[in-house]
C-alpha cells in the first residue's frame, strides 16, 4: 500500500512528510492553483527536497496535443529530475504521448480516468500508475468502488506492472473502500488525512488513557518519569 499526499502546500507537504510513511506527493494545475502566485519550478523542486528522492513526484502536463505534452514532459524531466512522474491524460492524444514516453523509459502516470476503459487503455499503453478519479465517478453514476476492481483484475489477467493510484476522494470511508477493492496506492488531500485522525473519539480514548494511568501513577507521570 501506498499512500501519497495530492497537494502542492509546502507546510503540509512537510508536517505529513514527517508524520506519515508517505509514498509521494502528486499535484495538478488545480492543486497549484490553490498556492496563488507561486515560481512553478522552483516550488516543485522545493516539494522534491523535502519528499527527496525516494518518495515519488507526480507532476501533470498542461499541453493539450501529444506533441506539446511530450514537450511538457521533458521540461519537467529537465527542469526538475529524471524521476519525476509525468501525468498525462487518459485521452486520445494523451494514450499516444503515454506510448512514446514510456518506449523512452520515462514514468508515467496516466490521470483523469473517469472509466475502466480509459484504465485498460493507459495498462495497455505501460502507464507506471493510473489515477481513477474515485469520487468524481460516482458523481457521475459510475460505480467507482466495481470499476477500480476490475482495473486491478485487468492488471492481474495481463501480468501487468501499472499501480492504480486512487484519487478524487471527498471522505475517507472513499479512500478505504479503494485500498479495499485493490488499489495499491491512494493519493489523498491533507484536510481528508485531518479529518480521519482527529476523530472526536480518538481524542476521548487518549483522554481516558492519560485519566486511568494519572490516577495510578500520578498526575503528568509518564512511563520515561517513573525511571529510577
Amino acid at each position: 500500500m501506498e499512500i501519497l499526499l495530492d497537494t502542492a502546500n509546502i507546510e503540509a507537504i512537510a508536517k505529513y512528510a514527517a508524520a506519515l510513511p508517505l509514498a509521494g506527493v502528486t499535484t495538478n494545475p488545480s492543486i497549484l492553483k490553490k498556492e496563488g502566485d507561486i515560481e512553478f519550478f522552483s516550488h516543485m523542486r522545493k516539494i522534491r527536497e523535502i519528499i527527496g528522492t525516494n518518495r515519488s513526484l507526480h507532476v501533470q502536463v498542461v499541453a493539450q496535443d501529444k506533441a506539446g505534452m511530450i514537450k511538457d514532459a521533458n521540461t519537467l524531466l529537465e527542469q526538475l529530475d529524471q524521476e519525476v512522474y509525468i501525468k498525462i491524460p487518459a485521452n486520445e492524444e494523451g494514450l499516444e504521448a503515454i506510448k512514446e514516453l514510456k518506449n523512452q523509459g520515462i514514468n508515467v502516470t496516466a490521470t483523469a480516468i473517469y472509466s475502466k476503459f480509459q484504465a485498460y487503455l493507459a495498462i495497455a499503453a505501460g502507464a507506471d500508475y493510473i489515477a481513477p478519479y474515485f469520487n468524481r465517478m460516482e458523481n457521475i453514476g459510475i460505480n467507482a468502488q466495481e470499476a477500480v476492481a476490475a482495473m486491478l483484475n485487468e492488471i492481474q489477467q495481463n501480468a501487468s506492472k501499472t499501480k492504480i493510484v486512487a484519487a478524487s476522494f471527498k471522505n475517507i470511508d472513499q479512500v478505504t473502500t479503494a485500498l479495499e477493492q485493490g488499489a495499491q496506492a491512494v493519493t489523498i488531500a491533507p484536510e481528508i488525512i485531518g479529518q480521519a485522525l482527529t476523530m472526536p473519539s480518538i481524542a476521548q480514548a487518549v483522554e481516558d488513557f492519560a485519566v486511568d494511568w494519572e490516577s495510578v501513577f500520578g498526575k503528568n507521570s509518564t512511563i520515561a518519569s517513573l525511571k529510577n
